[in-house]
């Protein structure tokens, strides 16, 4: 099965990349997914109908373009940049996260999605 996905969001397609974790797994069997964006400074996330426990390596340090499953809200997390809770430039989750992928497009036209948007999550 492959492991690449395409996320849509404001007529962008951007293709991703999901790794061989369980929680990876559980997002690619559940796909195709729709909801809605929430913004959180230079991160974007979305509901997900998928429940998986937080990872042994989660963590809250993330990289610009990391994909991360956050448990409490069963969200599906996009890091393209800084945070509300960022002490630098890279970006960090509120709480940790576990990993699952990354991004394999630019993430520049992340910038122009706002609360509320559309966004359909796909096998690419």
């Amino acid at each position: 099965m492959s492991k690449r996905i395409k996320i849509t969001v404001n007529q962008h397609e951007l293709l991703a990349e999901l790794n061989d974790s369980p929680t990876a797994q559980a997002i690619l069997e559940a796909l195709p997914i729709e909801s809605e964006a929430n913004t959180w400074g230079e991160e974007i996330y979305f509901s997900i109908p998928v429940d998986q426990p937080l990872a042994n390596d989660a963590r809250a340090d993330v990289e610009v373009g990391e994909l991360g499953y956050w448990p409490p809200g069963k969200a599906l997390c996009i890091f393209f940049g800084r945070t509300p809770a960022s002490t630098g430039d890279a970006p960090r989750a509120a709480s940790p996260v576990n990993p699952i992928g990354r991004l394999l497009d630019p993430p520049d036209p992340l910038r122009s999605v706002r609360e509320g948007d559309p966004i359909r999550v796909e096998i690419a």
